[in-house]
């Protein structure tokens, strides 16, 4: 279990302050036999001056996730908008980002339940959740920044997440319907999604909607946002230039679209995070 690279691609999507020193992720790669079900492990450790507090801004990607925290434990449905997490003292988590066609599996029921909402493990977990969250604090409790200690708690996770396999047909096609979406930034209109894979307008929406909880268009937003933020703080450049690269008509669109997402505009996110 070797950890991946800090600049992976998928970390654009936390809006890391640059003088935010409060804490470090450590990322994972999922084992080979559960990619159909998990991308990555994702644990932060952290240690925040005592009267002070670390917000932390994810644009969140279309999957859900499965978290133990030293304080808490909880399975996260897909957010809509910017998920916000405010850190504080010390602590750390343990979390599963897992393929969109899991949180179903998991949840048991359409996601459209769980949009926006976060429920103890053990509500969709059961008996399993409990051991699951039994298994990973004994496992961090040594020493939370240790490989040997994230490596335990992965285990841990890794037994829950084979007990689902295999993935059925809808899973893996919804897995392959949004990998399309972020991989292909000429990707704009759901009709291209669409025709990508011969499905109905109707069978589409419905599909995202049981295995995601939001819509396909949703699905091209969130994706033209995060790449969105990644140029904002890694290649300076002009609106004008990020709007057209990202496929908008014109740059107020962008600037709207961006602004009533992430909360401030375009410009501010880029004095804020951009690289000095």
């Amino acid at each position: 279990m070797k950890p991946d690279d800090a600049h992976d691609p998928i970390a654009k999507a936390h809006l890391k302050d640059p003088h935010d020193t409060s804490h470090r992720i450590h990322r994972y790669p999922a084992a080979a036999d559960l990619t159909d079900l998990m991308q990555r492990y994702w644990i932060p450790v952290w240690s925040v001056p005592p009267g002070r507090e670390a917000p932390q801004h994810v644009l969140r990607y279309p999957v859900c996730q499965l978290v133990v925290a030293h304080d808490y434990a909880r399975f996260y449905g897909v957010e809509h908008g910017l998920s916000t997490v405010t850190l504080t003292g010390e602590g750390w988590a343990v979390g599963c980002m897992l393929t969109p066609a899991a949180g179903a599996l998991f949840a048991g029921t359409s996601l459209a339940a769980f949009t926006d909402r976060a429920v103890d493990l053990t509500d969709v977990l059961g008996s399993a959740g409990a051991r699951l969250i039994t298994r990973v604090r004994a496992a961090m409790r040594p020493d939370p920044g240790s490989p040997s200690s994230h490596r335990a708690a992965a285990d841990a996770f890794d037994d829950v997440l084979r007990a689902r396999l295999p993935v059925d047909e809808e899973g893996r096609l919804v897995n392959r319907v949004v990998a399309f979406v972020e991989e292909n930034s000429d990707v704009l209109r759901v009709e291209q999604v669409r025709a990508e894979f011969g499905l109905t307008e109707r069978a589409l929406q419905r599909l995202v909607q049981r295995r995601i909880g939001l819509t396909p268009k949703w699905l091209i937003q969130r994706r033209r946002l995060q790449e969105a933020a990644g140029r904002l703080r890694d290649r300076p450049g002009s609106l004008s230039e990020v709007a057209a690269v990202l496929g908008y008509a014109d740059q107020p669109h962008f600037v709207r679209d961006f602004a009533k997402v992430v909360g401030m505009t375009p410009g501010a996110f880029a004095e804020r995070y951009g690289a000095r």
